[in-house]
């Protein structure tokens, strides 16, 4: 009898063991499982606020460019530092608002240096009231009616079996233009000089414009 007792009291001592022991594992799992879910909740966190940054970043990129192609060409020239010369030139001929309204329009725009390669005051010149016409002449004859970014000009270019196309300006000018061994958009001028689109697809509502490092001209200028 007394070894009876011994045997229950131990296989209670067992199974009491083995009950505890099971509960220890299931707590042990349960906390590996709370740590999972706690590692991918914080996973799920990372990737929602990675979204939002993402999201944000792309709408503030569609802003930019909604804002530039509001912009009208006048207002794009004005925001350019590198055409102040060619801003001040557009006020004096009384181009603004052909400009502001009018288009689609591509304009190649000579930056600040490439008014300062002419010879020493013509600007001056130009700006003068009773230059006015010479002032509008030149100026017109960096603009082409229609919109035509680098590539469309580029595949007009090589559509043409010598590889030139020619442009014709807003005061019925010529220009030619062709692409040079490195890609660059070369315009010649009827004096036969040349100038490099050195900046491209400058957007705005009413067309686009192109930066170039010369100014270009029809014939030779005359003062009286």
């Amino acid at each position: 009898m007394k070894i009876k007792n011994l045997l229950l009291i131990g296989a209670l001592s067992m199974f009491a063991f083995t009950a505890c022991k099971d509960e220890n594992k299931k707590d042990d799992m349960d906390d590996a499982d709370d740590m999972e879910m706690n590692d991918e909740t914080a996973e799920m966190d990372d990737m929602d606020e990675m979204d939002a940054e993402n999201d944000a970043d792309y709408e503030n990129e569609m802003d930019a460019d909604a804002n530039e192609n509001e912009m009208n060409l006048a207002q794009v020239a004005m925001a350019s530092q590198d055409h102040s010369t060619l801003v001040s030139a557009i006020q004096g001929a009384g181009m603004v608002t052909k400009l502001e309204t009018e288009g689609p329009y591509t304009i190649f725009a000579p930056t600040n240096s490439a008014f300062n390669e002419l010879p020493k005051g013509t600007v001056e010149e130009l700006m003068k009231p009773e230059n006015k016409e010479k002032l509008e002449a030149v100026l017109s004859y960096h603009i082409i009616p229609g919109n035509v970014t680098a590539m469309k000009l580029k595949e007009l270019i090589k559509s043409n079996k010598d590889n030139e196309y020619e442009l014709v300006t807003a005061n019925d000018g010529k220009l030619m233009a062709t692409v040079d061994n490195s890609g660059n958009v070369i315009l010649t001028d009827g004096r036969g000089k040349k100038a490099t689109v050195v900046a491209a697809d400058m957007n705005g509502s009413n067309g686009v414009i192109h930066s170039i490092n010369s100014v270009l001209m029809r014939n030779k200028l005359k003062f009286v």
